[in-house]
């Protein structure tokens, strides 16, 4: 039997867009880029991997393998197009080639269309196919569909003379451990726009009297560090990332990596970020997107790169949303942000926050503010439930289903009422929203490793440690009050804060032994 000439590519199918113009064809000269994911030479069992790997024994083990590399090389190239890298450890290939030559090669139509803000993309619909010599070898082919994939999730308190926190004062009120900085570790950022000036940071941590972190920019599929001056664009974002992070772990190295918005960008952000060298200890994300608004290849390519770094020893800590238990979707559900959803991630909730530093807390409750946000959390109904939640009290989804992942893990301040100063084109503001506490628990685990001698990769396994519905977890300060939609705190683990907010100095205790 004749093998056909191309085979369907399981998981690849894009909705049509609503509520945009098509323009018409792409330019069928115009030049398209794409990163196509190759299967694992072995499975990847973390359960029974027992310690952390290298990288080089890594991409030994578990990146592509020689021969299917070689295959997609040649493939591709005598299809017509460039194969423009290779990495073996996250299994990626990246090609590029005429938008005529990428369609075919790959059973699509591309169209160029307008979007909301008037702003022009490349779109396709449908589902994706790849050469047949590769049905077997390729698991996800990102890119040619130029939409954007994520949004940020940080939001700006209303009030111009809002006071907020400093950094360093949440982390005090956290009980983060004394005597660490973060010194001799390494964090990744990930920003998917926006960017930061040299001055802002040089200016913040003189006025906050802390040592300015060393930070560099990384460019990523032609992604810049381009700041517009703007505190209401990703610009937001970027500062909160990179000070929240410099003023709780000073002593650590940040290096951001910017990509495009697109799926594509975000995987290679990753990618890059957790196979470099030096290894980072953590990766923060405050981008993400409710979970149906992805295509399964990219939420699966996505959580195997996470999978790639618990082995790594990286622990990648992600926003769970500002949009509460629907997650921003209009369809009446309930849904859970992505990648905070993936069950290798440290998903991360909001609270509001209210005390007097250094360690007086008066209240802590679930971040909801009507009309203003609150903290996203739920269960999956894309990830199963996995072993370190299966005794912690995850319930079934509101509207039925089988029990999932649980969202979030771990929680911090993101109240913008309650949020923290930063300093973003020259202008003082106050910011909230989870995306601060994806780099507070980066900031914290830095501190925590520095202290422990090693970073911990999939540190759910200790957190969850003995997990028992409504059994409030050593480690934490158990958030008991609010709710953020369908759900309510309770004792133990919620989907509103999961395990609670972190008492800094007992985790230490706890993350301080021998890795497992």
């Amino acid at each position: 039997m004749t093998e056909p000439q191309r085979v369907s590519l399981s998981g690849s199918h894009r909705p049509e867009l609503a509520g945009i113009e098509v323009l018409g064809p792409v330019d069928p000269d115009a030049t398209i880029t794409a990163t196509v994911v190759l299967r694992r030479r072995a499975e990847l069992d973390l359960a029974s991997l027992g310690e952390t790997v290298s990288p080089v024994d890594f991409a030994d083990r578990y990146g592509a393998a020689a021969d299917d590399l070689d295959l997609v090389r040649t493939v591709l190239s005598d299809a017509g197009l460039t194969v423009t890298d290779a990495h073996a450890g996250s299994r990626r290939v990246a090609v590029r080639g005429p938008a005529r030559v990428m369609a075919a090669v790959f059973g699509t139509e591309l169209n160029r269309v307008r979007g909301e803000h008037a702003a022009e993309f490349a779109a396709r619909s449908g589902e994706l196919q790849v050469p047949g010599a590769l049905g077997d070898v390729v698991v996800a082919v990102l890119g040619l569909d130029e939409r954007p994939q994520t949004r940020a999730q940080f939001r700006l308190h209303a009030e111009a003379a809002a006071q907020g926190y400093r950094p360093d004062q949440v982390g005090s009120l956290y009980g983060f451990p004394s005597g660490t900085d973060g010194n001799g570790q390494t964090v990744a950022v990930i920003e998917l726009g926006g960017g930061y000036r040299p001055d802002d940071l040089k200016n913040y941590f003189a006025g906050l009297k802390i040592a300015e972190p060393t930070v560099s920019a990384v460019e990523v599929d032609g992604g810049k560090n381009a700041p517009t001056g703007d505190p209401n664009s990703a610009d937001g974002e970027v500062a909160l990332d990179i000070e929240v992070i410099g003023a709780l772990a000073p002593g650590a190295t940040q290096v951001v990596y910017f990509a495009p918005n697109t799926d594509q960008g975000f995987l290679d952000a990753v990618s890059t970020a957790v196979h470099a060298n030096p290894t980072p200890v953590a990766v923060s994300i405050s981008w993400g997107q409710s979970e149906d608004q992805w295509t399964s290849q990219a939420r699966a390519a996505m959580d195997q790169a996470f999978a790639d770094a618990a082995a790594l020893g990286v622990t990648v800590c992600a926003a769970s949303g500002d949009n509460g238990s629907t997650d921003g979707q209009d369809d009446g559900a309930q849904h859970v942000d992505f990648p905070a959803s993936s069950p290798h991630a440290l998903a991360c909730g909001g609270t509001r926050l209210e005390g007097t530093p250094p360690s007086t807390v008066t209240a802590e409750t679930v971040w909801n503010t009507s009309g203003g946000g609150s903290t996203g959390g739920g269960v999956s109904d894309t990830f199963p439930l996995p072993d370190f939640q299966k005794t912690a009290g995850v319930p079934v989804r509101v509207g039925g289903g089988n029990p999932g992942r649980g969202v979030p893990d771990v929680a911090g301040n993101a109240d913008p009422a309650t949020g923290y100063q930063v300093l973003v084109g020259g202008q003082q503001t106050v910011v909230g929203g989870t995306s601060a506490v994806a780099p507070l628990w980066a900031a914290l685990l830095s501190r925590l490793a520095q202290q422990a001698g090693h970073g911990f990769g999939l540190v759910h396994t200790q957190l969850y440690a003995s997990a028992g519905a409504g059994k409030a977890q050593p480690g934490f300060r158990d958030i008991t009050e609010g709710g953020n939609g369908a759900y309510s705190a309770a004792a133990g683990w919620d989907a509103c804060t999961g395990l609670g907010v972190p008492d800094g100095a007992a985790l230490g205790q706890i993350l301080g032994g021998a890795q497992t």
